[in-house]
Order: structure tokens, then sequence, then C-alpha cells
């Protein structure tokens, strides 16, 4: 994690090709399995919900708004994702960008999640639940997913 207040950004190599790790990124039930369940289609506007565990302690409802912001096959994906229902205080509106590069055999998987108010200390609560949780659950969750596939 980098000591800008308002993001989260980390890499990770996954052994496995871009266009592997790309249908992880973007068919819904493979997201669902190293992510959050919901009804993702890739088409730019595309809202859809994707529900998690709530989590009081930084407002997150545990329900996500979505929209597909952007794309390139094989190469990027960003969503913004708002809180459905966050607690006084909580509103989110950030940006999720993954960004995939060959790497040898395999791919450098990037991502950018931006968009955090440095000066509310529930989003700052929620920059470092979810650079931990990025880092040490979703992004072994999605490499294990792909060992799978």
């Amino acid at each position: 994690m980098t000591d800008d207040l308002t993001a989260v950004r980390t890499d990770q190599f996954l052994s496995h090709p871009p266009a592997k790790v790309w249908r992880a990124l973007t068919e819904p039930e493979l997201i669902a399995q190293w992510l959050m369940p919901g009804d993702f289609r890739l088409v730019v506007g595309h809202r859809y919900t994707m529900r998690a565990v709530p989590i009081p302690a930084t407002g997150f409802s545990g329900t996500v708004q979505a929209e597909v912001l952007a794309f390139e096959p094989e190469k990027m994906l960003s969503i913004r994702w708002q809180d459905a229902d966050p607690a006084p205080g909580a509103d989110v509106d950030w940006t999720i960008t993954w960004t995939l590069h060959p790497e040898g055999t395999g791919t450098r998987l990037f991502l950018a999640h931006e968009g955090f108010d440095p000066d509310n200390p529930l989003q700052q609560r929620a920059r470092s639940l979810m650079g931990g949780g990025w880092t040490s659950r979703v992004l072994p969750g999605l490499q294990d997913l792909l060992d799978r596939m």
C-alpha cells in the first residue's frame, strides 16, 4: 500500500496468461468465486449489484452498486463502486481499475482502488482494511481460482 491516502495500489504476478486472467475478471460465475457474486456484464454503462459481508466498523452495508466504466479486452477493466446503503458519513464513490500486463508465461495484474476521502476516518479505516484484504485474501483467491480453471 502506498502513502497516497486516496488510493490502494498493488500488483501481483499470476502464473496464467492474460486471456485466462481476463476470463476470471469478466465472467460472472468466475467473479463470484474470488470476489463477490453479482450480475456483471462486460458492457460500458452496465450497472449491477454485488453482495458481501457488511463491515460496520467502516459503515459498509455489504451491498455494492457497480458500473462498468471502461475496458480494453485482456488489458484493462475499470469499474465504479458505490455502497448501496452506507452508514451516515460512509458514502463512497470508488473506481477499481485492473490492468493486465503479460510477463513471461503469466500476467502481472495491477489494481488501483481509488477515491478514498483522506479526511474521512471511516473511509481511511476502509482503505486500511481493504488494502490488506486485496493482498491477503482477494488476489490469492483469484490465483487459487485460476489454478483450478
